[in-house]
């Protein structure tokens, strides 16, 4: 049985909650244990010292989690009874974690806060953290993805600004592939990612789950027609058959004009400023999606990312932990997190702020995250999501058709989703 399998019967068999162990409050000082997830988690020391000026009778221990190994870590806190009191959780993993009863819904606190304004936050990102209609994270950071592109190849290519729909992206993408000759592709998009066809999908409509999340809808005619758009780009030469393994170096391949297009996320503006030869800083630039031809709305619809703040459900101070959160929620404290990590804020206020406001390179995402949508809100989404790259890979690479490739999805997710389907069966309210 895997560890999460064990994770979940565990939870189905007994309604478990975590207990964070009793910290040793001194003097009238209550000691908060925070875990932070990779360079998050290093920053955020540095917000602590104002936040302990203002409550002098509260200690932040924050705790570094490395990412890679932050969603087991926290599954295996929960499991052990040794959670923290409040930590940085990955947005896909509310509604897992959620589920297993390890957080505490937020509504009443946030119905009390002076700070926590819901309608502040851009609402997809909201969205993320609302399981059954309780909410159980504070959006703390956001990332979504959309296009970097090479400004001066798409000018050279007849195209003075960024493509809108799917036709002019594509058209876009055979004329910078026909100038760049032998070598040169148009658009990276890893094989091993499944961001993309996911974000396609859920342009064209489609859910990716049936039935109430008991079953895979891969087979729809909504996904069917956004994987062979997404397949499509690799069997017609506008994308390489790559890997992130196989990548040697993202911006520099970028600089070299391998490609000119390429749907990423905002951590990337750091690392293109800081690694992209100084005279290609001013020809490479960020836009919001293309949407599908005849939609309505612009953008396109993108995925909703990030990570947010949560109190654990057996949190020896949740009323302290909660007085973190609030504090970490601060529009003017979002814009110094945000200077300190690059890491874009989840309330629409902060955005004015110089650094971001004036940022060329960033203001695209603040477009962006008008239209975000959140994964499917089931336990089993990471697993699910490994499968979606997985099952298309093959016809990515003309050994299997697409059909084939969202027949066997299907089936692989529907496994997944036993589980799930028994356990709904056996509830009242899912009946």
């Amino acid at each position: 049985m895997s560890g999460r399998a064990l994770l979940m019967g565990l939870a189905l068999a007994s309604a478990l909650s975590s207990c964070a162990p009793k910290t040793s409050d001194r003097d009238g000082v209550v000691t908060l244990r925070f875990w932070g997830l990779g360079r998050e988690g290093e920053v955020v020391r540095d917000l602590m010292p104002e936040f302990q000026r203002r409550n002098p009778n509260i200690h932040v221990e924050v705790q570094q989690i490395p990412f890679t190994a932050a969603h087991e870590k926290l599954l295996t806190a929960f499991v052990g009874r040794v959670t923290p009191d409040l930590a940085q959780v990955g947005n896909t993993w509310i509604p897992e974690l959620a589920t297993l009863g390890a957080l505490q819904p937020l509504d009443e606190r946030i119905r009390r806060s002076a700070v926590v304004n819901p309608a502040d936050y851009f609402s997809g990102i909201w969205d993320t953290n609302v399981v059954e209609g309780a909410v159980y994270g504070i959006p703390w950071y956001v990332d979504t993805r959309l296009l970097f592109y090479r400004t001066d190849l798409l000018v050279a290519a007849g195209f003075p600004r960024p493509p809108r729909t799917w036709n002019e992206w594509v058209e876009a993408m055979r004329r910078v592939k026909a100038r760049g000759g032998p070598g040169h592709f148009a658009v990276l998009l890893p094989v091993d990612e499944y961001e993309q066809p996911v974000i396609f999908g859920r342009q064209l409509g489609a859910d990716l789950l049936r039935d109430g999340g008991r079953y895979g809808d891969f087979r729809s005619p909504a996904f069917r027609q956004a994987a062979g758009f997404y397949v499509g780009l690799y069997r017609n030469g506008l994308a390489p058959v790559l890997a992130n393994a196989q990548i040697a170096n993202v911006s520099q391949g970028f600089a070299r004009g391998d490609y000119a297009f390429y749907i990423t996320g905002p951590w990337n503006v750091g690392e293109f400023r800081r690694r992209m030869p100084p005279e290609m800083q001013g020809r490479w630039s960020t836009a919001p999606l293309p949407a599908p031809d005849g939609s309505r709305d612009w953008p396109g619809v993108s995925l909703a990312g990030g990570a947010s703040l949560a109190v654990f459900r057996g949190a020896a101070h949740p009323e302290e932990a909660w007085k973190v959160i609030e504090y970490l929620s601060e529009p003017a404290v979002q814009v110094r997190f945000h200077e300190l990590s690059g890491d874009l804020p989840p309330r629409a206020s902060a955005w004015t702020a110089p650094s971001l406001a004036g940022d060329p390179q960033v203001r695209a995402f603040h477009e962006q995250l008008q239209r975000v949508a959140p994964a499917p809100k089931v336990a089993e989404w990471e697993q699910i999501a490994a499968q979606i790259w997985q099952c298309l890979e093959p016809a990515i690479r003309g050994h299997e058709s697409v059909d084939d490739a969202l027949t066997d999805l299907d089936a692989r997710v529907d496994q997944i989703l036993e589980k799930r389907r028994a356990v709904l069966a056996r509830s009242p309210r899912a009946r």
